[in-house]
């Protein structure tokens, strides 16, 4: 009786006929409705009653009528597929309504009339293309970004994000009068080739002038050409200098013109391909290409998110508006250009919903920059310790952690199932927070771009997440080494601190009782995050005890993710049967993520 249904996935099963409404709304819990790749009919019902829906999938069927209102009323919505079909009607602004927005794909439909203006900066994932839209399309951060295939098959369509500029008809006073018949008016006639005259004599004299000053400063180039060509070599590299404070711009050309730009004049996009010294190249297979190139990209201002072994990571703004990320690589001559660009096409190709996407990378002489999608949320760290410094905050309520580790482990999942990859720098400021506070990984599998011969050490913090048999900088990450680091991430969460010494070596199989003190000096204070009830204590022991089995001195000791990920959705679902609360808890996981301070930039 306790039981609800989360998920109603039919796909593939040749399904005719039209939706149930009235039995589809009795599922008020559901997070996933999945239906595509069908033959269902008839008008997509209203959906109103699912208000815990986060994933509609209705693709590739045979659905009529229009786009279904009530959707736009389901407020955790994040995901809408109704591709490949057969919907008319015009794309509702009411979607605007949606803040959690992140995919939309309405592509092969029949829809008419122009597009909204989607503002939704979660929104990554977008097409409209073969449909039969019309007129200009939205210059808005969020589909700014988005190039011609989202847009593609629609022929009346006109905008920036496509390349084909929208023409205006000019009806000022200036024009001359408009005549029913002007080609039999006499008037007319004179007056058109007197303009003709004047056209091509202002054309002529203009060719002259350009040819004039062409040859002038032909020659003036010719005298000190060669003096300077070497230099001009040396210089047509992307230079980025650090910046210290936010706001400024990633100037290695002196400054004063507000952008990431290089030492070419400003000219960035042309002489960098005409010169061969690198390009913009977008990776991922399946995506749209983002619709920026370099020269907005190294025009962007920008700050300082942080400095680490690897690099440093600044938050990069748009003339657009457009925000990404950008993390530079310090050691930009290591590895040898092919194996960068192998490994970096490789963790490209990663697309889950744990990790932070990498875009697209840029590679010169003496620069490396990598691009991922922004995420204005902040990170695991902020979450936990606040603006603290000292790395010292509080314990999260064991739903909370149950929830982080899950999408934690979920994520890494992922990456051991691609042959050779891990993440190598598992720690809380790599784990970033969400448009709906899902945690997702950043900084995986660049430890291959660290310098065998550097002998800059890590931090204290950042060293000991990692495994016994990996402290030594020169030592190749693996698996279990993710999995130890994992542990020491979980305890993180468990105690609300940082390690800042070696949590195994310091208490060893007292951790358990380590971890129960630090909570209860929490309760003492008057926060009791473990809600004083045996229930509680049961799933924090459970938490523990995984914990326990991922810090491991040996290697050969530590479980797989695969299996680490059981376990923790084993106390999930004991948790969910001996609760009537939602898997979720999303009492306390609000409670959790509502003091987050949110990006003045942007809000989701």
């Amino acid at each position: 009786m306790n039981g609800r249904v989360t998920k109603l996935v039919l796909e593939h099963l040749s399904l005719s006929g039209p939706l149930d409404e009235q039995s589809l709304n009795q599922l008020d819990q559901l997070r996933v409705l999945s239906f595509k790749n069908n033959s269902l009919s008839g008008q997509i019902p209203d959906l109103s009653g699912l208000l815990n829906l986060k994933s509609l999938y209705l693709n590739d069927n045979n659905f009529t009528g229009e786009f279904p209102e009530s959707i736009t009323s389901l407020h955790r919505l994040k995901t809408i597929v109704l591709s490949g079909n057969q919907i008319t009607g015009q794309i509702p602004a009411s979607l605007l309504k949606l803040k959690r927005l992140y995919t939309l794909y309405l592509q092969d439909n029949s829809f008419h009339g122009t597009l909204p203006a989607l503002n939704q900066t979660s929104l990554r994932f977008f097409n409209v293309s073969n449909n039969q839209l019309h007129g200009q399309i939205p210059v808005t951060p969020a589909l700014v970004r988005f190039n011609l295939s989202s847009f593609s098959g629609n022929i009346d369509l006109c905008g920036e994000q496509i390349g084909n500029p929208c023409r205006t008809i000019n009806l000022g006073p200036a024009m001359s009068p408009i005549y029913p018949n002007s080609s039999s008016n006499p008037t007319s006639k004179k007056h058109s080739r007197l303009i003709k005259i004047v056209i091509v004599s202002c054309i002529g004299g203009l060719a002259l002038l350009l040819i004039s000053v062409f040859l002038v400063r032909f020659i003036s180039k010719r005298r000190r050409g060669k003096g300077k060509e070497n230099d001009v070599k040396s210089k047509g590299v992307v230079s980025v200098e650090g910046v210290e404070g936010g706001g400024e711009a990633l100037d290695g050309g002196g400054g004063g013109s507000g952008g990431m730009r290089g030492n070419n004049g400003g000219k960035q996009g042309g002489f960098w391909e005409a010169e061969g010294l690198g390009s913009l190249v977008f990776l991922g297979t399946g995506d749209q290409q983002m619709n920026y190139s370099l020269e907005d990209l190294l025009k962007a201002s920008a700050e300082t998110l942080g400095r680490g072994t690897m690099g440093s990571t600044y938050k990069a703004v748009m003339e657009s508006g457009f925000i990404v990320t950008v993390k530079r690589l310090k050691d930009a001559r290591y590895p040898r250009l092919e194996e960068f660009k192998r490994h970096v096409d490789l963790i490209g190709r990663l697309r889950h919903p744990n990790l932070v996407p990498l875009r697209a990378y840029f590679q010169a002489k003496e620069e490396r920059l990598l691009v991922y999608d922004y995420f204005p949320n902040g990170s695991l760290f902020s979450l936990i310790h606040g603006t603290r410094t000292c790395g010292g905050g509080k314990p999260l309520h064991w739903t909370s952690c149950l929830k982080i580790a899950e999408d934690l482990a979920t994520g890494l999942l992922y990456i051991h199932q691609n042959p050779g990859l891990t993440h190598g720098n598992l720690k809380s400021s790599n784990v970033l927070l969400g448009p709906d506070f899902e945690s997702c990984l950043t900084d995986y599998g660049l430890t291959i771009f660290r310098d065998p011969d550097s002998v800059e050490e890590p931090g204290a913090a950042t060293f000991f997440y990692r495994a016994p048999e990996c402290r030594d900088i020169r030592k190749s990450s693996t698996q279990p080494a993710d999995v130890y680091s994992f542990g020491v991430l979980l305890l993180e969460l468990l105690t609300g601190k940082t390690p800042f010494q070696d949590l195994v070596q310091e208490h060893g199989s007292d951790i358990p009782r380590w971890v129960k003190s630090v909570r209860e000096e929490e309760t003492e204070s008057g926060d009791d995050p473990n809600s004083g009830n045996e229930a509680s204590e049961g799933k924090l022991q459970a938490l523990l005890n995984i914990a326990m089995a991922c810090v491991a001195i040996a290697p050969d000791n530590r479980p797989a993710m695969r299996e680490v990920l059981k376990m923790i959705r084993d106390v999930r679902a004991e948790a969910q049967v001996s609760s009537n609360s939602s898997d979720h808890s999303p009492g306390r996981w609000s409670d959790t993520v509502q003091s987050l301070p949110r990006d003045e930039h942007l809000s989701i």
